[in-house]
């Protein structure tokens, strides 16, 4: 079997299992097997092969994983996520919202939906604003 053959099946288990650990190590060491596979179809012997390795795997250890951990672990409070994109929407009435009961329809989802105020009703078709969400409920007011 050639070497870079060894090299690109060494470079797809530590891919495979940076799917498990999500450390951004294994990933890594990917990159690694890679540059020593670069190294064997380029002719070189098994020595600069591991060389090539051992500096690709370790510059992308030093340079490129902490930057990607970064943007993948820290977040701002600026950043929005989760439910809270959703708060601002337009969404349409499928069925009667008042303060007690009632649905909407964002995209293709369909949400539980209220209303703030007790006196507030959206009939059927009514084009609203999303403006709070609390666990599976979308609290809605006019446009």
């Amino acid at each position: 079997m050639p070497a870079w053959l060894l090299w690109l099946i060494a470079s797809g288990l530590f891919a495979a299992g940076e799917v498990a650990s999500l450390d951004l190590v294994l990933l890594m060491f990917a990159g690694g097997a890679l540059g020593g596979m670069g190294v064997a179809l380029l002719g070189g012997d098994l020595l600069l092969q591991v060389i090539a390795f051992i500096v690709v795997s370790a510059g992308l250890l030093v340079l490129v994983r902490p930057v990607a951990k970064r943007h993948l672990v820290d977040r701002t409070p600026e950043q929005i996520d989760g439910v809270a994109t959703y708060v601002g929407r337009e969404a349409v009435v499928s069925q009667r919202v008042d303060n007690s009961a009632g649905r909407i329809r964002l995209g293709h989802d369909e949400w539980t939906a209220r209303t703030q105020l007790d006196d507030e009703a959206y009939e059927i078709g009514a084009e609203v604003r999303i403006v709070q969400i609390e666990g599976p409920i979308a609290y809605v007011s006019h446009l």
